[in-house]
């Protein structure tokens, strides 16, 4: 079932993170939509770690890059080198050839490095020296970035957010859960012991199950009015784009594959609305001088929209 075997992942992951389930959540509907989020909170509550340790649970291939000013596109994808032995320019992969690919504080790269990871994200293949390599399957971005922090960094252009699902805010701990992770921290690291629950076949299985997921006309019909709103709001620039609403459904389809349903609910699309297209709106100026927030314009989209019975 794989309700049971998305349960398991969630409880290993669990004996390592404490607290944070929506965050996980949202991470194991990127997976199921073999989709890329972008992780993005303060320094320090623990975005790395979550996705390490999703990462370790799913028993595929894993590779970390670390984003800084002076990382070049070739460090990214790889590069071709002369071998003398042998007289001939050899391909030498780079870090993104791997399953799940941590794409750590990716806004401190110049946007020359970052959009080495669009083919790479969009097509699941990478072009060098004119030639396109095939990524392995399954293949997911983890990226992290800092919200508040502005000096050194770069932001990603539209494009490259709309590359992503979802946007994850992980948030700070209650104090009780703060309690839990002093003492889980105390003696050891718990992401040591942690080993795989999945292997590569299961989680492409996975994926090819939410895709069964049923949505009916109605709640499809629910989801479209919602997204189409957006391109209607006088405090956007930019709505949501086609692409955005096929990203809801297929969300919307994994959150009920979650929670061992065959069919979607309006309330999986509510549930996602604002991870999935929050980022990819564009405020208008007049917007972003009162304040106003993407999420705030989809909450407010969302409440306007009759829900399906």
């Amino acid at each position: 079932m794989p309700a049971v075997a998305l349960a398991q992942v969630a409880k290993a992951v669990g004996s390592v993170v404490v607290g944070r389930s929506q965050a996980l959540e949202q991470l194991l509907v990127a997976l199921l939509c073999a989709g890329h989020a972008l992780l993005e909170d303060v320094p320090g509550v623990g975005k790395t770690l979550l996705a390490k340790s999703l990462a370790t649970t799913l028993g595929c291939t894993f590779d970390r890059i670390q984003f800084t000013p002076d990382v070049l596109p070739s460090d990214i994808t790889g590069s071709s080198v002369f071998d003398q032995r042998r007289a001939a320019f050899e391909f030498r992969p780079g870090p993104v050839f791997t399953q799940v690919l941590l794409a750590d504080e990716v806004n401190r790269a110049t946007p020359r490095a970052q959009s080495a990871l669009l083919e790479a994200m969009e097509e699941r293949q990478v072009t060098v020296d004119g030639e396109t390599r095939p990524l392995p399957r399954p293949f997911l971005v983890l990226a992290t970035q800092n919200p508040v922090e502005l000096e050194g960094t770069f932001p990603l252009p539209e494009a490259q957010l709309d590359r992503f699902l979802l946007r994850v805010s992980v948030g700070y701990p209650t104090e009780e859960e703060e309690h839990r992770i002093l003492q889980r921290f105390e003696h050891d690291d718990p992401l040591a012991r942690l080993g795989a629950v999945l292997g590569a076949a299961d989680v492409l299985a996975l994926q090819a199950a939410r895709s069964r997921v049923h949505v009916s006309d109605p709640v499809r019909a629910y989801l479209l009015c919602a997204v189409r709103a957006t391109r209607q709001d006088e405090r956007l620039a930019l709505g949501a784009s086609p692409r955005a609403s096929l990203a809801l459904h297929k969300a919307s389809q994994a959150r009920a594959l979650l929670a061992g349903r065959a069919h979607a609910l309006p309330d999986d699309v509510k549930a996602l609305a604002v991870p999935v297209l929050a980022h990819r709106l564009l405020l208008a100026p007049g917007a972003r001088l009162r304040g106003d927030t993407a999420a705030e314009v989809v909450a407010d989209v969302l409440a306007s929209v009759p829900v399906p019975r």
